[in-house]
């Protein structure tokens, strides 16, 4: 019996030197995601994905935790060395993660934010009649 030899072919290495980061900051959590030009995504993480639970998924610290782990995978596995930063809404860890990606020599080219503006909703159903 002759064994069929498996070739492993070395998956090729994606260099992304400049990319987009999305923080999205609720009350609850912060989800920070590295992206490319495109918007593909590379890594993302969350404060619960590091271990956090409860309400301390919501705190400025578990998003710079957040951030550190996802920054930290994005540069060693597609070197990613510049982002446009992309933060939507109210949460208290919007500052801390993009301070965090800073002290990871990832410069931080632009900040905009992109959280929703609400408009009044939409237009309500009929009156019930009495």
């Amino acid at each position: 019996m002759a064994e069929a030899k498996v070739s492993t072919k070395k998956k090729q290495r994606r260099s992304v030197p400049a990319g987009q980061l999305h923080i999205q900051a609720t009350f609850n959590n912060t989800i920070v995601t590295f992206t490319d030009k495109k918007g593909n995504v590379l890594t993302a993480s969350s404060a619960g994905a590091c271990g956090f639970r409860g309400s301390k998924k919501g705190t400025a610290y578990a998003s710079q935790i957040a951030a550190e782990k996802a920054a930290e995978s994005a540069k060693s596995q597609y070197g990613l060395k510049a982002v446009d930063v992309f933060v939507k809404g109210v949460g208290l860890g919007r500052d801390a993660a993009i301070r965090a990606v800073g002290a990871f020599d990832i410069s931080v080219e632009s900040i905009k934010d992109v959280t929703g503006v609400a408009h009044g909703g939409v237009r309500p159903r009929k009156a019930r009649r009495a």
